[in-house]
């Protein structure tokens, strides 16, 4: 699995599989728009891939593929930073402290909990929210056996995690690519139901089961109403569809 990321300690669902097809996801989100092409099955979604996400634009609804991680917060970063500057100076080596926070990489923050925090308030109105297509989510426990997937059944059907995005987006997203342009997304977590807390009790994502519920996510008239959505599905609402590997088919 891809390492954690800025800002989720303890608290992260960092893969997932979308292995429904565009047509579904239409029925399902009414999107007016496909900026995505041909839409293969992604079976295994990590931090930082590009992925589907429908979102609300000026004209409507469109479906157009992002990259999971949003910008981390400046606290993020400060802590990030610090712990390499930590580790330089373990070295013996000088550090510039204010140099190396500004050349800290943002590999981006998948996860977001604290929906009251002032880094996450400025996307959460209309023109930002999203939904992100999926048909599992896995939680990883070593001692239950890796990964563990998640689907509202066996047969995986298509849902939508409650999300967030923001457009063209510039920074350093990795050392060795440089700074990027991008449209980025995450989504929200919150305390897991009884099925995701026997395997990951400090969190899970939001979960939108209806067309109803993202049609309340993306279009309710203020960040209070549209986070009245933040909650755990109901005890009893998921499945567990695999264990351990990296991919759900």
């Amino acid at each position: 699995m891809a390492p954690a990321r800025h800002g989720m300690l303890g608290a992260m669902c960092n893969l997932y599989s979308m292995t429904s097809n565009q047509e579904a996801i239409r029925a399902f989100a009414r999107f007016y728009a496909d900026l995505t092409g041909n839409l293969a099955p992604m079976p295994g979604i990590f931090p930082d891939y590009a992925a589907p996400i429908v979102r609300n634009a000026p004209e409507g609804r469109e479906l157009a593929m992002a990259r999971w991680g949003m910008p981390s917060s400046s606290q993020a970063l400060f802590a990030a930073t610090s712990k390499r500057a930590d580790k330089l100076r373990a070295k013996g080596k000088e550090v510039d402290f204010q140099a190396l926070l500004k050349a800290e990489p943002d590999s981006g923050t998948t996860n977001i909990r604290n929906t009251a925090s002032r880094h996450w308030t400025r996307w959460l109105d209309i023109p930002n929210r999203c939904v992100v297509p999926f048909t599992s989510f896995s939680e990883f426990n070593k001692e239950a056996g890796g990964d563990i997937w998640f689907a509202l059944c066996d047969s995986r059907p298509l849902a939508f995690f409650a999300g967030i995005w923001v457009p063209q987006w510039t920074g350093v997203r990795k050392v060795r690519t440089g700074p990027e342009t991008i449209d980025l997304y995450g989504f929200l977590t919150t305390e897991p139901n009884a099925e995701v807390g026997a395997v990951h009790p400090k969190a899970m994502p939001v979960i939108l089961r209806t067309p109803e519920e993202v049609d309340a996510w993306l279009t309710a008239p203020t960040a209070a109403d549209a986070i009245a959505l933040q909650k755990p599905l109901p005890d009893g609402a998921l499945t567990i569809v695999a264990r351990g590997p990296k991919e759900d088919r």
